[in-house]
């Protein structure tokens, strides 16, 4: 199996030994379009919009034997694909920076 990550960062991975495996970003960064509409309303002059998600661009085809690490949002619009893994069990540092993870999961 291969990993593919489609994040704009390197994915660490931690093995229940304690080694690593650092996952370079592809370069590829699938995202989902944003899709906002004006309300017209304003509340103290302040626009207020309503906004939400599109569809995805920039998500490779599918390829045997390819996993893509990708964005939890990217994954859950995209549930009838059986390749696309998120970062799960992350691990934190002392002040809460996210420095890895334990696993990947597919999207439930």
């Amino acid at each position: 199996m291969k990993l593919v990550n489609l994040t704009p960062h390197p994915v660490r991975l931690i093995r229940a030994d304690g080694s690593e495996l650092v996952i370079p970003p592809s370069g590829t960064v699938p995202r989902l379009r944003e899709v906002v509409e004006d309300t017209g309303m304003r509340i103290d002059g302040i626009p207020v919009v309503r906004k939400g998600f599109g569809e995805i661009e920039n998500l490779p085809e599918p390829q045997e034997g390819v996993f893509y690490i990708v964005s939890a949002l990217v994954a859950q619009a995209a549930r009838d694909r059986d390749d696309l893994l998120i970062p799960d069990d992350l691990v934190r540092d002392e002040e809460g920076r996210i420095i890895g993870a334990r696993r990947l999961a597919l999207p439930g």
